[in-house]
């Protein structure tokens, strides 16, 4: 079978569609997942699709592919990718979400659990040369059912939160798929909701839906400033990541959403290893010692920290990109409304949220950012740049993923994305002077390695 090897991704299959993604490569990527679960001894998996207009064609053809495997086939439908991973953790435990995530609309993809662990880097090559190869193995038997997982998520979502007061938010869905579940699910805990955007359209009228990107943000900060309301939430394409900002239009940064998710689960689980990844701001670890808990720092990538989470058996880990990832009273698996639900329960035990949310210690730092390169480049830069990268003390090296520097003032971080050919930079500073001069020094490291290079801004 003729594949694009491009589109297996680090912690998918990602492609544009129908250029490199079609309804032949899904249903080729359901028989080969098939083949590796029926040999693993699973013998059913969900399937769920995201709101794109895609969706439909290329889950039909990935459940073919799936039944005919030999597998029993559980549609659960359109739904956000963590109601694909709710129902791989209560109706089966493989499962595949049909999403482009964050992508431009014309893009598609898979996101796959199996045998509940999501699978990433050498499984999903795995995959690709079975299909290359046409080496998997089809037997009768193979069925297909539908259901809903909706009332049964919200019911779990609702049985385990509880709001101390009401609270009057405004929700920006970007016509994502949250839009058809998460306003739902805020109003039954006692939240009033201004929605924006709900209406699931794969064609994204209105803007893009990916809360990291400041621009698409503005229309719930008009929102708010036009309204009563205390809060906004904002989620991306798929539902698995949360924006959020205030009253006054700042936007707390997924770094300093973890101080306060932190601080919440370690009053219940002191002693806890807290895991976040490389791009996350330096005042992160001592805030989560000052709470009485063990800070982790990791490699960036969802799969990674889910599985790591798993072997440290860590109640909550979370990333710079916005997956936040609750064990504590949860499953473990990256979810934007759940991360909303636990955020409002803890805010609304003081008048104001947005009190709580701007004393979050804070610092100066640069979105981030990246440089283009050719496919493969990045690595070798990365070889590079920890060959000359000689810092003098009290700067400390740290080459978990690519190389992170970090000064007593603020840290430095270079490091070769796991889903694109890019170089990832990002910079933070206590103080706007510490940003720069180790935002010079880095700059200064980049130019050697890769003379001219152009700074562009990040695309997650």
């Amino acid at each position: 079978m003729q594949v694009e090897s491009s589109i297996f991704k680090a912690y998918d299959i990602r492609g544009v569609v129908p250029t490199t993604v079609t309804e032949q490569i899904a249903e080729g990527i359901g028989k080969a997942f098939g083949t590796i679960a029926r040999l693993e001894g699973e013998t059913s998996v969900c399937v769920g699709r995201d709101g794109r207009l895609s969706g439909p064609s290329l889950a039909a053809a990935l459940i073919r592919g799936l039944a005919a495997a030999g597998l029993e086939v559980v549609d659960v439908g359109m739904v956000t990718t963590p109601m694909l991973y709710f129902a791989a953790n209560t109706l089966t435990t493989s499962g595949i979400q049909v999403t482009g995530s964050h992508n431009p609309k014309d893009y598609n993809g898979f996101k796959m659990v199996m045998r509940g662990r999501a699978i990433y880097g050498e499984e999903i090559q795995a995959i690709r040369r079975m299909m290359e190869a046409e080496s998997w193995s089809l037997i009768l038997g193979g069925s297909t059912r539908q259901t809903s997982v909706d009332a049964a998520y919200s019911a779990r979502i609702q049985s385990g939160i509880k709001l101390s007061r009401p609270m009057k938010i405004v929700v920006d869905s970007g016509n994502g798929i949250a839009g058809a579940s998460a306003p739902d699910i805020f109003r039954a805990l006692g939240c009033e909701v201004i929605e924006l955007f709900s209406e699931v359209d794969g064609n994204f009228p209105n803007h893009h839906p990916d809360p990291s990107k400041p621009e698409n943000l503005r229309d719930l900060m008009a929102a708010l400033k036009n309204s009563d309301a205390e809060l906004g939430l904002a989620f991306d394409g798929d539902g698995d990541r949360l924006g959020i900002v205030t009253k006054q239009g700042n936007n707390i940064f997924p770094d300093r959403q973890m101080i306060l998710f932190a601080r919440d689960v370690l009053s219940r689980v002191p002693g806890g290893t807290i895991l976040f990844d490389v791009k996350c701001s330096q005042r992160l670890a001592p805030a989560i010692v000052e709470a009485g808990g063990v800070p982790l720092m990791f490699k960036t990538g969802h799969s990674l920290i889910k599985a790591k989470m798993k072997e440290v058996d860590s109640p909550l880990g979370g990333e710079m990109s916005g997956h936040i990832f609750f064990k504590e009273r949860w499953y473990g698996f990256d979810d934007g409304t759940y991360a909303g639900c636990r955020l409002l329960e803890i805010v609304s035990r003081s008048p104001d949220a947005n009190v709580v949310l701007d004393a979050l210690p804070t610092s100066f730092s640069t979105p981030e950012l990246n440089v283009s390169l050719e496919e493969g480049e990045a690595p070798t830069l990365i070889a590079k740049a920890l060959e000359l990268a000689k810092f003098p003390a009290p700067a400390k090296v740290n080459t978990i993923d690519g190389l992170r520097i970090d000064w007593p003032d603020g840290f430095g971080l270079m490091r070769s994305s796991n889903t694109t050919p890019v170089l990832v930079l990002r910079f933070e500073g206590h103080t706007q002077e510490a940003l720069h001069r180790i935002e010079t020094d880095m700059m200064a490291l980049l130019n050697q390695i890769k003379p001219g290079a152009k700074i562009g801004a990040s695309a997650h």
